[in-house]
């Protein structure tokens, strides 16, 4: 299918997410799209899947001049969008996922759609169980079931919005093997939104780069990575180093902790970090990190351990007083876990202040979330809806929403989906906390934002992590050893 999209135009208020946007994409190829958060991206592409009108400007596929109210109509259509958050319903299993999402209406006869599911996992190399339910699943899963329903309903026109994001190395490569293959053997049309120009350069043929609501350049691949930073940013930014500092006492200690759940049954965790100490987590999604960090937050409790902050056992607190003990978390999924759909930045605010009377100080805290929006760069305004807001720009209002001081950080991918810039600025700001003796605790996929922003890291692999190393003494080679399992 040929896309061709003229002068697409979207404004929230005051703010042009789409200026005057054209560009033609051909079939059998993968396109990137980049740009820095804000820049009009993902709403371009909500624009071309039906989730949301232009304000004005045409679209055409194979010549015909289409428009979409919802992204069911879309998908008639031949366009079809893997979200970055899944679009699916947790508690329900895999099959009753993929009837709901197929047809015009429930897809009842559940022997076809086994039969088609299982056809379609085959073909792209996809391993799911019919019968898991989806909370049960990781991400990159998700996302296999997300795409084959798309494939079931018959897209043509695939667009992935960052989709590598907290998903492994090995299903990372499964995904790009299977775009390779819908365009240049099935000749679909893909468009791949991402921040990470290392994926761009190993999968793109082309790329379109946005800036400011509009195109401000395009370039076949290969091409220099600076070349495609410079058109994204207008400069090429270095890299910020992670600044030595001087760690305090103690802030907090694990002993011989035992976590037990219907996935993996851990024990025997013993660690401790410092005041000012920067903690990395490494290891696959699913290997039991992201267990530690919810006991640490009170949403887990241990089946036996101590967990100590400042030397008080905490490890029975409920997850507010372990907020108010002075410990923040900030979790992977954005809109599933630390955001309210539908609520405003104001409102959020709300939620978030340490203290809470009868009656809300909505002035006051409107005054408060100004502040807050010009501090952490935030592309919004105090009554601008969350959802409303880019992905980006939803992280940063998240490290906007933390307290202080604080004694401890916790964080789970913290600048996923985020370009260099901001990936800079983020931790620019998480080391000005530390300089005040705050400990931090992060897990990543990325081993590369491991090593270079962490003191000392842990690496798991199935449920049992492995002995501490210090950052600076260790390699990307090493962490994917311990976390592929071999000490």
């Amino acid at each position: 299918m040929r896309v061709e999209i003229k002068d697409i135009r979207k404004y929230f208020g005051p703010v042009k997410a789409n200026d005057g946007i054209n560009f033609v994409l051909e079939p059998g190829r993968v396109y990137g799209l980049l740009g820095e958060n804000g820049a009009g991206k993902s709403t371009l592409m909500k624009i071309l899947s039906g989730f949301q009108p232009a304000d004005s400007g045409e679209m055409l596929f194979d010549g015909k001049m289409k428009h979409f109210d919802f992204p069911a109509d879309a998908l008639k259509e031949g366009i079809g969008m893997l979200y970055q958050e899944p679009l699916d319903l947790p508690p329900f299993k895999v099959l009753e996922n993929y009837q709901l999402g197929r047809g015009d209406g429930v897809f009842l006869n559940q022997k076809e759609a086994a039969a088609e599911l299982r056809s379609l996992g085959k073909r792209y190399e996809f391993e799911i169980d019919l019968d898991e339910f989806i909370e049960d699943l990781s991400v990159g899963e998700r996302q296999q079931l997300e795409l084959i329903r798309l494939l079931a309903g018959g897209a043509e026109v695939l667009i992935l919005d960052e989709p590598t994001t907290g998903i492994s190395a090995g299903q990372k490569d499964l995904l790009f093997d299977s775009m390779r293959k819908l365009a240049h053997e099935e000749g679909k049309t893909l468009i791949l939104v991402s921040h990470k120009l290392a994926e761009v350069q190993e999968l793109c043929d082309h790329v379109f780069v946005v800036r400011s609501g509009k195109i401000v350049g395009q370039k076949s691949i290969p091409c220099p990575t600076d070349e495609l930073v410079e058109l994204m940013f207008g400069q090429v930014p270095e890299r910020s180093q992670r600044p030595t500092f001087p760690m305090g006492e103690l802030a907090l200690e694990i002993r011989d902790l035992s976590i037990a759940t219907y996935r993996l049954d851990m024990g025997n965790l013993n660690l401790s970090i410092r005041k000012g100490e920067i903690f990395g987590l490494a290891g696959l999604e699913g290997s039991g990190q992201d267990l530690l960090v919810k006991a640490c937050t009170g949403l887990l409790k241990p089946e036996k351990g101590k967990i100590l902050l400042d030397g008080e056992d905490i490890s029975s607190h409920s997850y507010h007083q372990i907020q108010q003990a002075g410990i923040s978390y900030i979790a992977a999924g954005r809109l599933e876990e630390g955001l309210v759909a539908g609520l405003s930045l104001t409102e959020h605010m709300v939620m978030a202040a340490q203290e809470h009377s009868f009656f809300i100080d909505w002035e006051g805290t409107e005054k408060t979330t100004w502040e807050r929006i010009e501090k952490y760069q935030v592309v919004g305004e105090p009554n601008s809806l969350i959802d409303q807001l880019s992905g980006g720009n939803q992280q940063r209002f998240l490290f906007a929403m933390l307290n202080s001081p604080l004694k401890l950080i916790l964080m789970e991918q913290p600048t996923r989906g985020l370009d260099i810039l901001s990936v800079n600025w983020i931790w620019d700001q998480l080391y000005k906390r530390r300089e005040e003796g705050t400990a931090i605790m992060f897990i990543s996929a990325d081993l590369d934002e491991i090593i270079e922003r962490s003191d000392r890291v842990a690496a798991f692999s199935g449920g049992v992590m492995s002995r501490i190393v210090d950052a600076d003494k260790t390699s990307v080679d090493e962490l994917g050893h311990l976390i592929g399992g071999q000490q």
